[in-house]
């Protein structure tokens, strides 16, 4: 018995699956939405900020993101006179950028030498895990630093962390005790702040190591967080 062929005019589901995966894959196609994506990762950000954020100017800012809207990969919230966007499911467009990434890492001789001359140049140790974090917070042996902006902490990270951005951390070392182990974390994978973070604290004395990716990838793995204010 031959196989009964779909009309013409329905198209192959296959076809629409794979149509709808483009114009997702059309959306990532550039470097700044990307950005965007890692920022949004962090919590809801107005166009304003993103656009303060990125040096991007509104207009520009303003039209990434509908792209990204288009695709399904932001959402919107008004909130008084302003916009709000956030990712369209957290863990999921945090693991679709993580393969990316890794991707990219794997077939891409230019991300490998980036990745050799600055990140592994800086700091040769391994990262931490996020299971070995885990097992060590549980254990009360490790001071986990947030090196992020204070809004970007406030709208989530790691339980118990400390807030210290980045660009305070030198006037502010007196507040880290030098006993004990220090985890810093960022953004996410290909977030300088920790690297330079650690390298800083270790010149100082201080017992320094790196998480694994950053607050984007703890969280998209269903692990505890904290936020220090309203939702």
């Amino acid at each position: 018995m031959m196989a009964t062929e779909l009309p013409m005019s329905n198209p192959r589901p296959k076809h629409v699956i794979f149509e709808h995966l483009a114009e997702i894959a059309q959306a990532l196609g550039h470097p700044n939405r990307l950005e965007l994506l890692e920022a949004l990762a962090q919590g809801r950000h107005s166009v304003e900020e993103l656009a303060e954020q990125s040096g991007m100017s509104f207009a520009n800012t303003s039209r990434h993101l509908q792209i990204l809207r288009r695709a399904r990969l932001v959402e919107t919230e008004r909130r008084g006179k302003h916009v709000l966007y956030s990712l369209a499911g957290d863990a999921e467009v945090v693991t679709l950028i993580g393969a990316l990434g890794r991707v990219g890492e794997r077939n891409i001789a230019e991300i490998n030498r980036v990745m050799d001359d600055y990140f592994n140049a800086r700091d040769t140790m391994e990262p931490v895990s996020r299971e070995a974090l885990a097992e060590r917070l549980e254990a009360g042996l490790v001071i986990l630093l947030d090196v992020r902006s204070q809004d970007e902490f406030a709208q989530g990270h790691l339980p118990g962390a400390r807030n210290i951005p980045f660009l305070d951390l030198e006037r502010r070392l007196g507040e880290l005790p030098k006993e004990g182990e220090i985890v810093a974390y960022c953004r996410g994978p290909y977030c300088i702040y920790a690297v330079e973070a650690v390298s800083a604290l270790r010149a100082q004395g201080f017992n320094a190591l790196r998480l694994e990716g950053g607050f984007p990838e703890w969280k998209a793995a269903g692990l505890a967080v904290e936020t220090s204010q309203p939702a």
